[in-house]
């Protein structure tokens, strides 16, 4: 199941949803929300490739991916850089590797950055708010191989396109991509 995704790139796809449901358990002994989560297939996968740092499963992600046509036609592919900075490796950096090495496309993970500090995005659940959040924190670092490339964006999940809207953009505008296409893992059920 693909979800196609839009916005100011060219297209995107998401590969699936990433809970089909979610009950609502009542706070943990620390007070914390607490929540059962079915997630898809690949929900899954990503779960335990980033919260249980199972790097057995991207093997599986890439194999899944498969089904998407395209990529190979890409000049480059660039991941979402994370937030969290302090994991002991990356998922979507991993992912994106992977699918490059599976498709013979370069892969850049140094082009975008994010300035570290302030709270994690996935917990500003304004739009409005993540989005000049974003702008003020996502940045291009020049390179020389971005100038007209038909370039892939990878990214975990999307949930409203603000990170990817705001990459997209530093891509045309800065980095005078050709194209820009996004490729996420999973979308939310709900746009938040």
């Amino acid at each position: 199941m693909t979800i196609e995704l839009h916005g100011n790139w060219h297209k995107g796809l998401a590969f699936d949803v990433h809970t089909l449901s979610s009950t609502y358990l009542g706070p943990d002994e620390n007070g914390y929300e607490h929540w059962e989560n079915v997630r898809s297939e690949m929900g899954e996968l990503l779960y335990q490739l980033k919260y249980r740092g199972d790097k057995t499963k991207i093997q599986t992600i890439i194999q899944l991916l498969d089904r998407i046509k395209g990529i190979e036609n890409m000049d480059l592919l660039i991941p979402i850089p994370s937030t969290n900075r302090n994991r002991e490796f990356q998922p979507v950096v991993e992912i994106a590797r992977a699918l490059g090495a599976q498709h013979g496309v370069e892969t850049l993970d140094n082009v975008l950055h994010k300035t570290p500090g302030g709270s994690e995005l996935k917990n500003v659940l304004d739009t409005d708010e993540r989005e000049h959040l974003l702008n003020e924190r996502i940045h291009l670092t020049p390179h020389e191989s971005v100038p007209g490339s038909k370039i892939l964006l990878v990214d975990n999940l999307y949930r409203s396109g603000a990170t990817l809207r705001a990459a997209t953009s530093l891509l045309y505008e800065q980095g005078n991509a050709a194209t820009v296409n996004v490729l996420t893992m999973t979308r939310t059920r709900s746009r938040r």
